[in-house]
């Protein structure tokens, strides 16, 4: 039997130990944890369409016609026509010539940047990306340079310093940064992308469906979808639903098919969970999708008025994730848990996820959060913060 006792203790001293709670419920704005009616303020389901009835709907009929399970990876047996109709779909959504599917963000970012990259290559990734980019970029071997977050002049300047080789130059960042809430200055990056001929690759799991005035996300936002060569994006947070995906030219997906050993190597995604994706796509492109998004808009500015008129530091933050910075981890985490005796859950960020010395409440709102719930939230989480010292 392998020890594990001194690494766990030395965790717990450091006030980074993780446990995992409980929500007893679907992913509704208020769920139940511990026989409690709690309101929920971290959740990725921006849009509210993991309770969608429509959703719920599509994967009930999706399991009566075609089972459970894939059965198998694409390419053997695990290739279905729901498969090939959301990958249609998405590529549409993204205005792409295709798109590929993969199983979760983290499996496609690691897939896509191993695949895209390899010796001899070079990868710029903004300092604060996902992991799944991290280790994507050094399983591909390739040479990983990463660059201060949002600096656009540090960019430009690996750019110029490591032109010289014959290898891929690929930039690839965040769309909507997970933990602070900003978005990437995508309209200099491309403008950087083309004078170096570079490749760019965006992710964009907390933007799509969510950004955009159609949706697409933050290259729709930013005004430079098609300028994009590389779109990934995830199904389970504005979409309601679970799984990954790529969109690009049709190349790039039959490479990805062929080279992407996250995809070859992987039991394809389940039928009720292809149906309520397609189901979510049609929702997002629907007047209520673009209420939705008003909605959520509309929350958003509610909340981040709030704190920040109470002094608390968001960060730059500009989207539905709004951060509040604490730094310390021990006392973000008594944050937390004061807040969810007083009814508001509201998960606490340490390190390794963000930096040492950043550690920071990240709230999210909803679309189907009431106006109500969220300045009874405020509220508490003001109140908590006075009491902690905070402001």
């Amino acid at each position: 039997m392998i020890d594990f006792s001194e690494e766990l203790a030395l965790i717990r001293e450091s006030g980074l130990y993780r446990a995992l709670r409980l929500v007893e419920s679907g992913q509704s704005g208020r769920v139940k944890m511990d026989g409690r009616e709690i309101l929920l303020l971290c959740s990725n389901n921006y849009l509210g369409l993991a309770e969608h009835p429509v959703l719920k709907e599509a994967s009930i009929r999706a399991v009566n016609a075609y089972g459970s399970g894939s059965g198998a990876s694409r390419l053997v047996s695990g290739n279905m026509s729901l498969h090939e109709d959301l990958e249609r779909r998405l590529a549409a959504f993204k205005c792409c010539e295709g798109a590929v599917l993969f199983n979760c963000g983290y499996s496609a970012n690691v897939g896509l940047l191993s695949a895209v990259a390899g010796r001899g290559d070079t990868i710029y990734s903004d300092r604060l990306n996902h992991a799944s980019i991290v280790d994507g970029a050094l399983l591909s071997r390739a040479k990983l340079l990463r660059y201060p977050h949002n600096d656009i002049i540090a960019l430009e300047k690996l750019l110029e310093k490591h032109q010289g080789g014959a290898g891929r130059h690929i930039i690839v960042t965040d769309g909507v940064f997970s933990m602070d809430g900003d978005l990437a200055p995508l309209r200099q990056i491309v403008a950087l992308k083309d004078k170096f001929k570079a490749i760019l690759m965006v992710d964009d799991a907390h933007g799509t469906g969510v950004l955009g005035a159609a949706g697409r996300g933050s290259a729709e936002a930013c005004g430079v979808q098609a300028q994009v060569d590389i779109h990934m994006g995830t199904l389970g947070k504005g979409l309601g639903s679970f799984g990954a995906y790529a969109a690009g030219s049709a190349e790039m997906v039959d490479f990805m098919r062929n080279r992407a050993r996250s995809f070859i190597f992987s039991t394809s995604l389940p039928p009720a969970v292809l149906a309520a994706s397609i189901a979510a796509l049609e929702i997002v492109a629907s007047p209520e999708g673009r209420a939705l998004r008003k909605k959520l808009a509309d929350n958003r500015s509610l909340v981040s008025g709030l704190l920040n008129r109470a002094g608390f530091n968001t960060l730059s933050s500009s989207t539905h994730i709004i951060p509040i910075l604490v730094g310390d981890a021990a006392i973000t985490m008594e944050f937390s848990r004061r807040l969810l005796e007083k009814g508001v859950f509201v998960q606490g960020i340490r390190p390794p996820t963000v930096p040492a010395g950043s550690s920071r409440l990240r709230c999210t709102v909803m679309a189907i959060h009431s106006a109500e719930d969220l300045e009874l939230a405020a509220s508490e989480i003001v109140s908590t913060g006075k009491d902690l010292g905070i402001v």
